[in-house]
């Protein structure tokens, strides 16, 4: 037995039952306050943080720096007001053509569909577009096509080349047109 270990007896037998019970105690005190007591005391802590940004919001809302939250009401109507309208249609299509246009690509004659879905009150118009371009012009005209018109979502593209010395590739792009019909 080594040193320490022998005054740690002595001491406890000096101390009798009474000062181990209380020793015992005071590690299931400091245990408890460690454990127990320190996690509920950060969550505290950050919740008096998260009150204070909040209260921080609300001045900034009151003083009209900062908008309130919207509902989902709301949101809704904005989404569907930044989405063309169904009349708007066809302004939208032409404005596909000019980007294949400003890309020198010929499209092919597509297919279209126009599909409502009730619930949504949204216009879905699909588009069908075979093209023959080289990649490169290609894929600039999707990114174009992608910024130009934010309503239209991508959702299928599909290349195909002939022979493998050919640079030009046959593509069909599918892709969907949201309209809104509010």
């Amino acid at each position: 037995m080594g040193v320490h270990r022998l005054i740690l007896r002595e001491r406890l037998r000096r101390l009798g039952w009474p000062g181990a019970g209380g020793a015992a105690l005071l590690v299931l005190v400091a245990g408890h306050g460690l454990f127990g007591l320190w996690p509920a005391w950060q969550e505290r802590e950050m919740l008096v943080g998260q009150i204070v940004a909040a209260r921080e919001r609300q001045v900034r809302i009151e003083r009209g720096v900062e908008l309130p939250p919207q509902g989902p009401g709301q949101q809704l109507a904005d989404f569907h007001r930044q989405l063309p309208a169904q009349p708007a249609a066809s302004t939208t299509i032409d404005r596909i053509y000019a980007a294949a246009r400003a890309q020198n690509l010929s499209l092919a004659r597509g297919e279209y569909s126009l599909g409502i879905d009730p619930k949504t009150r949204l216009a879905r118009y699909r588009i069908l577009l075979p093209v023959r371009a080289g990649y490169p012009q290609l894929r600039r005209f999707l990114h174009s096509l992608l910024s130009e018109v934010p309503a239209l979502v991508l959702e299928d593209v599909e290349f195909k080349r002939k022979a493998i010395h050919e640079t030009e590739l046959e593509a069909r792009i599918r892709m969907t047109l949201y309209l809104s019909r509010w």
